[in-house]
């Protein structure tokens, strides 16, 4: 009668559900036999819900497990550590050349020493390691003739279009979009994608820098600690605003087919919010890594290309997850 009841409830489970109860009724059969059918029923598969009715409590469990095990499985696919290898090679060859743009435009263009000192503070917190050597060379850069500044711009332009193609590619099938953009279109979309993220840094720079200049003026050269203390603060805050926005828009924007934006705009929250967490814990474990030791003068460039695999990969998961709530939910 137990297994009659078990098949008839599994029948009248709504149809995202059905695999993830089938699953969980057979994870269930060694403790039947062992313990009956009556304790085993007894049993609360999910405390974490306990707030909930007992129908939804199962079904909110059964949701979340399904939804960590397919991101999991989607990770371990090969496509996808190919994808991120290349958005991060290519992030790479952008990185630099973008930040020189933005040391260029804050000392020659906006002539503010406020926002350049902004650009060089987030270096410092955005580079796990290295930040010296990168900002003493960067600095040097843009100093130097306007030749080395159109290289710059040129490169920016080459290596953003080979971050978002294969993220295109990557989206399109996350979402189940059969065709690809065509190579002209795709060079279009990126060079729409790399002026706003553009757009979004300057004006997190500039936000952060008119905060930090009218704390100066009113606190009129004392309070230094504080003005460091809270620029810091309000820099983290509009970088991290702006990574978010960044996230939305690759997400909402990047794939080839209609992507609704409150499916993506809780997953680029919560990849904004994971992404600066990743960092910290990845500085925390570059003495463990020594990746001196193991590639000598090579060292730098390896610890930023691992970073930006790793941030690769968390962009890719939180576009499967957009996609699959999205699908369970409709």
């Amino acid at each position: 009668m137990h297994e009659t009841f078990t098949v008839t409830t599994l029948r009248q489970t709504p149809a995202f559900f059905h695999d993830l109860s089938w699953m969980a009724a057979e994870s269930l059969a060694p403790a039947r036999g062992l313990l009956g059918s009556t304790a085993v029923s007894r049993l609360d598969p999910s405390p974490r819900f306990s707030f909930l009715p007992a129908g939804l409590r199962e079904r909110a469990h059964n949701a979340s497990s399904g939804l960590a095990g397919s991101t999991w499985k989607y990770l371990m696919r090969t496509e996808v550590h190919t994808f991120a290898f290349s958005v991060a090679a290519n992030a790479i060859l952008a990185f630099f050349p973008f930040l020189l743009l933005l040391m260029t435009l804050t000392r020659r263009v906006f002539h503010s020493r406020v926002m350049s000192d902004v650009v060089v503070e987030l270096l410092r917190d955005s580079l796990p390691t290295g930040q010296d050597f990168v900002i003493r060379n960067l600095s040097a850069m843009a100093g130097a003739r306007h030749r080395v500044q159109i290289f710059s711009v040129l490169m920016l332009l080459v290596s953003s279009s080979g971050i978002f193609l294969p993220l295109e590619v990557a989206l399109n099938r996350v979402w189940r979009f059969a065709n690809n953009r065509s190579y002209l279109a795709n060079q279009l979309v990126s060079l729409g994608l790399a002026f706003g993220c553009g757009v979004l840094a300057l004006l997190s720079i500039a936000m952060t820098a008119g905060n930090v200049a009218l704390m100066q003026f009113l606190l009129r050269g004392h309070g230094s600690f504080f003005v460091q203390l809270a620029g810091f603060f309000v820099m983290k805050m509009f970088a991290i605003a702006a990574s978010i926005a960044i996230f939305f828009l690759i997400y909402w924007l990047l794939p080839n087919g209609k992507v609704p934006a409150r499916a993506v705009l809780p997953a680029a929250i919560i990849t904004g919010l994971l992404s600066e967490a990743l960092k910290y814990c990845y500085i925390l474990a570059m003495p463990w890594l020594n990746f001196q030791e193991a590639y000598g003068p090579f060292a730098l460039s390896v610890s930023i290309m691992l970073w930006a695999f790793l941030s690769g990969l968390l962009l890719l998961a939180g576009a499967h997850i957009s996609a699959e709530q999205h699908r369970r939910a409709a």
